[in-house]
């Protein structure tokens, strides 16, 4: 059985490492449609990120060992109606959130609450690394432009 701790530092890790990171996106990625990011630097232990849509969007993670899932989240939701023309401001803003750690938080997005000038992230989770659901949101000089829910935990296959 995987170390509750040992898999969270991983997905912490494999997450700051690909979207939030800058990552470099597959040239073929496994679904059509959907792009996705993959950081596979410490075998057995292998991580995708796969995700479609722009302005609003739908993904999953999905962590596997010796080529075995043992771990998935879904992801989704965007900008709000009438702030797409954002979009890249926010999703930067969302990558510099997504690389913040919070001591004493085990966040399987970003930090409680982050903020750079008019912007502001927060995020609030239920659950740890094996059983969890969250809700991230972004605004904009008080006004939000983007969110999105998150659910996800461990996979059994006994």
């Amino acid at each position: 059985m995987i170390e509750k701790k040992e898999l969270f530092d991983f997905v912490d890790r494999a997450g700051k490492a690909t979207y939030a990171g800058g990552g470099k996106y597959e040239e073929h990625p496994e679904r059509h449609g959907f792009i996705e990011l993959v950081y596979d630097k410490e075998p057995p232990w292998y991580y995708r990120d796969s995700y479609t849509g722009h302005s609003r969007s739908g993904g999953q993670e999905v962590v596997r060992v010796n080529d075995k899932p043992v771990w998935w989240s879904g992801y989704g939701g965007g900008m709000v109606e009438g702030k797409e023309s954002m979009s890249h401001e926010t999703f930067d803003f969302l990558k510099k959130a997504l690389s913040q750690n919070e001591e004493d938080f085990e966040s399987l997005r970003g930090p409680h609450e982050f903020t750079d000038g008019d912007w502001k992230y927060s995020y609030t989770q239920e659950g740890d690394i094996t059983d969890f659901y969250g809700y991230e949101e972004i605004t904009y000089k008080g006004e939000k432009v983007f969110w999105h829910r998150a659910v996800g935990g461990i996979l059994n296959h006994e």
